[in-house]
C-alpha cells in the first residue's frame, strides 16, 4: 500500500501586524523563506530597518516536516522570546516561514509571562495578515468519456466539490481533474460504476500542489 503523504500548511504572501503591551509595541513581520540562508537575509534586513528598536527577535521553520528550526531571543530574557514565537508557527503547522517581531520598548518591564503572551500574540497577529495554504499530495486524472457519460461524471465532480483544470470536446470528451490522492480511488470507483466502465481513467502525475484557505 502506498504510503498517503500528510499535507502540510505554507506561507503564500506574508504579512505584518503589530500589538502594544504597556507601551511597549511589538511589530511581527512574517514573510516566507525556502532556506536557512533566506531566513538569515531576512532577519538581517529587518534589523537594519528597525536598527533603532530595543530588540528583533526571531523564529523559522523549513522543510516539510519543519527539519530546521531556530529561533533567537535577541537580549530578551531566556526562553521568553524566539521559543514561543517558535511555538506559535509550529502550533500552526506552517512550513517554510520566517517571523521577526520588533520591540519598541515602552519604559515599563513586561515579567516573563509577559513577554511571552506579547511575542506570540504578535505573531499571531503577524499570521492573520498573511495568506496561508496548504499543500496537499494529489493526482492529476485523464477522465476520457462519450457524451452519454458526461453529465453523470460532471455531477459526480460537482457532488465532491472538484472544478476541473480543463475540458475537451471532440468526438469524446476528456476531463482533467486534480483532487488529494486519497481521493483518487473513490473517484474512479464511482465514475467506473456511473459510466458502467465505459469511461477511462488514466493517472497523469502524482504532484504536491496548493490548496488555498
Amino acid at each position: 500500500m502506498e504510503e498517503i503523504r500528510e499535507p502540510y500548511r505554507v506561507l503564500l504572501e506574508g504579512g505584518q501586524g503589530e500589538l502594544v503591551e504597556k507601551k511597549s509595541r511589538f511589530i511581527a513581520t512574517v514573510r516566507p523563506v525556502e532556506s536557512e540562508e533566506e531566513a538569515v537575509a531576512f532577519i538581517e534586513e529587518m534589523k537594519k530597518k528597525y536598527w533603532d528598536a530595543r530588540h528583533n527577535c526571531s523564529a523559522f521553520v523549513i522543510g516539510k516536516k519543519a527539519e530546521l528550526t531556530r529561533c533567537s531571543d535577541d537580549g530578551e530574557p531566556s526562553g521568553t522570546a524566539g521559543r514561543p514565537m517558535l511555538e506559535v508557527l509550529l502550533g500552526e503547522g506552517i512550513r517554510n516561514i520566517a517571523v521577526v517581531v520588533t520591540r519598541y520598548f515602552g519604559g515599563t518591564l513586561l515579567g516573563t509571562g509577559g513577554l511571552v503572551r506579547a511575542y506570540s500574540g504578535a505573531v499571531k497577529e503577524g499570521l492573520n495578515a498573511c495568506l496561508i495554504g496548504t499543500m496537499r499530495y494529489g493526482v492529476r486524472l485523464l477522465i476520457d468519456t462519450d457524451y452519454n457519460g458526461i453529465g453523470k461524471i460532471q455531477y459526480i465532480l460537482g457532488q465532491k466539490g472538484i472544478a476541473p483544470e480543463d475540458t475537451s470536446y471532440t468526438d469524446r470528451v476528456v476531463v482533467q481533474v486534480l483532487l488529494a490522492a486519497e481521493l483518487a480511488d473513490g473517484l474512479k470507483k464511482e465514475i467506473t460504476e456511473a459510466t458502467s466502465a465505459r469511461a477511462v481513467i488514466t493517472e497523469v502525475e502524482k504532484l504536491y500542489f496548493i490548496d488555498k484557505e
